[in-house]
């Protein structure tokens, strides 16, 4: 069993591990309040309380919609990798290039949505790139797919050598996930959760990025070679099914925080047993074939691609879910938790992650779909469990990085005002998104011409205004916090602050 030492020694960071997870983490929680900044920009014009030109929300949305998701998977790739290497031999070197990548790919993006006023959207779908309209170039685009290229590129490469790492400790991927006790045996108390959960990730992202290369790569011919056509509907469906996998990654690589983290702040256990592998492989193998929900309205799809992904968004989001959320909650009963900063955004996270996947189900049912698809629904289902899911295990992860330096949790009195506001701001945000969903008003518009649809408007602008603030407070506590030299270890007599008990 995982020892429930709050500060082990094999996480300590020092020397060049400890620069290269700053740089991803302090990068990451940067672009957060960049990236958040702009999409309280475009709630707040939706609002009519700023005035933002259609041409420029597009080219913000752009912005927003590739830049947040490529920010959390950097998050949560650094936080895969900050667990994953206590158990595996990582090279740093794929670590480090990964983000020297992603960095590339955000300056791609950056100049084309800035100097080029890009602004397809984060699906780049054809034709649409290469179809301007007199306000960018195919040049332009093909800048903003390039930049996807470096970040999916870096990302595979890190992948790569995790799963070198996992075969070299474990033979194979499939027994890295446990496999070998799906029907029978018994399992290690000892195998490490985050392998699982990690093994399940790498190999579904992996298909993922793949796909979405080859989809950027026949994307980026046409470009330069306009003769070369293409077929729409596959190349959308290998957009979605790359953009999908890529999403739920994010998701997947931080919830490895959930299982190493929680229960050395409540003290318990947090059991590894068959139900949880079998759940992380039909997690990993669902999350394949889940993404033709988002393709329910594509009349010539054919039938038994959407009847798949009909099927498989009823069945394959349990899983996880309900073990995840099971096994936190199982934790969490008589636990000796105290509610330093940690342990509020772990079970914050919880709450994100369990409450968010309901309304994103009832979208993937296709007669809601039919209703619910190009509405503000969608928005607020995908911000509820990447905000207040994906986002406060991240925030989790880097406040016990924080608290490890000084060797006792976070928890002052700005921590605990800045959580709330966060945790309110996040909640009235959502709700604006999906109040707005059930009332029709649509996504993707850069004006909301009926006065009644601005009302949601101005409830998730108000959300969204407590969030950034949140944020902003988040960045300079935690930018300065990691950057702070390490305390003294404590001495033998001192033992204690090493433990979740110490937390005040």
């Amino acid at each position: 069993m995982a020892s429930l030492t709050l500060y082990p020694e094999d996480e300590r960071l020092s020397g060049s591990a400890r620069t290269a997870f700053n740089l991803y983490m302090v990068t990451a929680i940067l672009l957060f309040v960049v990236i958040m900044s702009v999409g309280l920009t475009m709630r707040l014009s939706q609002a009519t309380w700023l005035k933002v030109a259609p041409n420029l929300f597009y080219e913000l949305l752009s912005l927003h919609g590739a830049g947040m998701i490529g920010t959390m998977s950097l998050a949560s790739t650094a936080a895969m990798w900050f667990f994953v290497r206590k158990y595996v031999q990582l090279r740093m070197w794929a670590f480090v290039t990964n983000y020297v990548l992603f960095m590339l790919g955000v300056v791609s993006i950056l100049l084309s949505i800035f100097i080029g006023h890009y602004g397809a959207l984060w699906t780049f779908l054809y034709p649409l790139p290469v179809q301007g309209m007199g306000l960018w170039t195919p040049q332009w685009s093909a800048l903003f797919m390039l930049g996807y290229l470096f970040i999916g590129v870096g990302q595979l490469l890190f992948y790569l050598d995790v799963a070198r790492g996992m075969t070299a400790r474990f033979g194979n991927l499939a027994r890295a996930m446990g496999m070998q006790w799906l029907f029978g045996g018994t399992v290690d108390p000892d195998h490490p959760k985050a392998i699982v959960a990690g093994a399940g990730v790498l190999i579904a992202n992996s298909i993922g990025i793949v796909v979405g290369s080859v989809a950027l790569v026949m994307s980026l011919v046409n470009v330069f070679y306009p003769e070369v056509k293409l077929n729409p509907l596959v190349i959308k469906n290998l957009i979605y099914w790359f953009g999908h996998m890529y999403a739920n990654a994010t998701m997947y690589m931080a919830v490895i925080t959930v299982y190493e983290l929680l229960p050395r702040y409540t003290q318990k256990p947090y059991h590894i047993g068959r139900p949880f592998l079998w759940a992380w492989l039909v997690t990993a193998l669902y999350v394949i074939v889940v993404f033709p929900h988002h393709l329910l309205m594509d009349y010539a799809q054919p039938r038994w691609v959407s009847v798949m992904g009909q099927v498989a968004s009823w069945v394959g989001g349990f899983p996880v879910f309900l073990v995840t959320a099971f096994g936190a909650l199982n934790n969490l009963h008589h636990s000796r938790i105290r509610w330093n900063m940690p342990a509020r955004l772990l079970v914050l996270s919880m709450f994100g992650f369990a409450a968010g996947v309901v309304p994103a189900i009832l979208d993937g049912t296709i007669r809601v779909n039919l209703v619910m698809h190009n509405t503000q629904w969608v928005p607020g289902h995908f911000h509820f469990y990447m905000l207040l899911g994906t986002m406060a295990m991240v925030l989790a992860l880097m406040y016990h990085v924080v608290g490890s330096l000084k060797w006792t949790p976070p928890n002052s009195s700005m921590d605990r005002l800045g959580f709330p506001v966060f945790f309110i701001g996040g909640l009235i945000f959502v709700f604006g998104f999906l109040a707005g969903g059930h009332a029709s008003v649509p996504r993707r518009m850069a004006q909301h011409m009926v006065e009644a649809w601005t009302v949601t408007d101005k409830v998730g602008a108000a959300g969204g205004t407590l969030v950034v603030l949140a944020m902003l407070y988040f960045a300079l506590r935690l930018v300065t916090g990691l950057l702070a030299a390490p305390a003294p270890a404590p001495t033998a007599g001192q033992g204690h602050v090493a433990t979740a008990d110490a937390a005040g």
